[in-house]
């Protein structure tokens, strides 16, 4: 799906979310992918694409304009991503169409696959797995005639160009762009925020070799933009000698490089831009690919799994063949691999491990901003909207200190777990919530009076600060009730305690917050029922949402 100033040009909302009932974890899945797919969607004429059912055979389907074809895709099964989408495009004879595909993890149902865009993906919660599902390898799609129509053009045009100046013009977009989302990697290691080995050691010497810093200063090429971006956060790197020899490519963002460095104690950044690579083209979430294959050499570290267990192979902190070699068969559902495909729970269950051991809320695995040292991030992992995630619930960015007051989210101390840090996270929640729907990247702040400017002049309709934080809620309240719908209970609102033992060196030591508390406060500030988690019926109403 698009959003509603997808194609106008505001800033940072080229992005394109894909909404199903996730595979991984079966409740709501949702993951946002950047590129140029979305815009491109706008410009065929279509809002979005809803999919149902399935094919006997590969297929994938190619929309010109109006003229919409399902296509054999049997030559591309098997296939890459890279190759898919050369491919399609070579065929159809148009460079300028854009292609979203899957590569064999999705082909082979890795619970965590992705779906890949121009080196872009969404991401998580196993949208890959559902397209493969469905045996359609990949949407090619090319706009030619559509003009996008607004209500007032020349009123959005001075709005977009308002908000663009105050988003250029802010300290974090202008450290994004010159260091990318991995800038403050450094600064997070002496904080206590960067997970390392499998969250349980607080800082490490190696960071400073993985970090933005040193992208910029060894391989990176220039920036790389989405659509209708201002900051460019993107990095187009190159790997000119070597083993890792690459030309310019998509580099990793922050949430690989933890996954496949920090947390697997490895400091060989041109094997990450490598692992990045394959992963791209496999068509795999890095989070929980990562994830996952230190989970696995955490505990055959304690003991708690034999080689023998590993077909011969043996996990070491920093082995990167191992890893390697790991995510090969974890794609190809290959001897351990066919458990690993299943995610960090299925590893648990196999070998009889504590989930209190394991790093997921609702069988995803948590994203890499340590709740140690950020108690907002308890909350967006415990609580998340569809399982643990740093981005519909980013209080680690937030907190250091983006201005939302205009809607009451006021900037507090990061180690409270009171009152004060539910309604924090709750009216975060919500914001967020308006943002996966509008759709605006969450590292493009412009003022929430902005964001109101925006849509009020794209769609025609009154929209004030208000509709800004009632439209949210009810976005996100929707969703929990999806996610209870699904059988979701106040039990699956929980942290296991591998993420929350303190601990007694590093940026954070001693600190844990109390979650029990938190989420009580939570429940309480968004006026949902202790023993069934669901919102209240007089909360409903309020929404508008008592018919369901």
């Amino acid at each position: 799906m698009t959003g509603p100033l997808n194609g106008t040009f505001a800033p940072n909302t080229g992005r394109w979310v894909v909404c199903s009932k996730s595979p991984y974890t079966g409740i709501w899945g949702e993951s946002n992918c950047g590129s140029w797919f979305g815009a491109e969607l706008k410009k065929a004429g279509y809002d979005g694409i809803i999919i149902t059912g399935a094919s006997e055979n590969p297929v994938y389907l190619e929309i010109k304009d109006d003229k919409i074809q399902l296509k054999d895709a049997n030559f591309l099964w098997g296939r890459g991503t890279f190759y898919t989408t050369e491919k399609l495009k070579e065929i159809f004879g148009d460079e300028k169409a854009k292609v979203a595909c899957i590569g064999q993890a999705g082909e082979n149902l890795v619970k965590y696959a992705n779906i890949i865009s121009e080196q872009r993906a969404a991401g998580r919660t196993g949208m890959g797995a559902i397209l493969g599902s469905k045996k359609l390898k990949a949407i090619l799609v090319r706009g030619t005639k559509i003009k996008l129509e607004v209500t007032n053009q020349e009123d959005l045009r001075k709005a977009i160009i308002t908000a663009r100046d105050y988003v250029k013009s802010s300290f974090a977009s202008q450290i994004l762009g010159a260091l990318g989302t991995s800038g403050a990697l450094d600064m997070y290691n002496m904080t206590g925020e960067l997970p390392i080995k499998y969250f349980s050691q607080p800082q490490w010497d190696g960071a400073t070799k993985i970090s933005g810093a040193t992208m910029a200063e060894t391989i990176l090429v220039k920036n790389r933009f989405c659509h209708s971006c201002v900051i460019g956060c993107g990095r187009l790197v190159a790997v000119k000698d070597g083993i890792y020899k690459t030309d310019e490519i998509e580099g990793p963002e922050y949430e690989t490089i933890v996954s496949y460095g920090a947390l697997n104690l490895n400091d060989n950044l041109e094997w990450i831009v490598h692992i990045n690579k394959k992963c791209f083209d496999y068509g795999i979430d890095t989070i929980s690919s990562g994830g996952i294959i230190s989970c696995l050499t955490y505990h055959f570290e304690q003991g708690n799994i034999t080689t023998d267990d590993l077909d011969g192979l043996k996990p070491e902190w920093g082995n990167i063949k191992i890893v390697e070699e790991i995510l090969d068969k974890i794609v190809f559902k290959e001897g351990i691999g066919k458990v690993l495909a299943e995610g960090s729970n299925a590893l648990a269950k196999k070998f009889n491990i504590s989930e209190e051991e394991i790093a997921t809320v609702n069988k995803l695995e948590v994203t890499y901003h340590d709740l140690r040292s950020n108690y907002g991030m308890a909350i967006a992992y415990g609580i998340g909207l569809k399982g643990p995630s740093h981005n519909l619930l980013d209080a680690y960015y937030v907190l250091v200190g983006v201005p939302l007051e205009e809607i009451g989210i006021k900037l507090i101390d990061k180690y409270l777990d009171n009152e004060d840090m539910a309604e924090f996270c709750s009216l975060l929640m919500d914001y967020r919530a308006l943002y996966s729907s509008m759709i605006m990247c969450s590292f493009c702040n412009p003022l929430p009076s902005h964001n109101a400017e925006l849509l009020k002049h794209a769609l025609g309709i009154e929209f004030g600060l208000e509709e800004i934080k009632l439209y949210g809620e009810r976005i996100a309240t929707i969703k929990r009730l999806f996610n209870i719908k699904m059988g979701l209970t106040p039990i699956d609102d929980r942290l296991p305690s591998i993420l929350m033992k303190p601990f007694s060196s590093g940026g954070s030591a001693g600190k844990s917050p109390d979650f029990e508390k938190l989420k009580k406060f939570f429940y309480n500030y968004r006026d949902w029922e202790i023993n069934t988690g669901k919102p209240s019926k007089a909360k409903l109403k309020y929404l508008g949402l008592d018919n369901l």
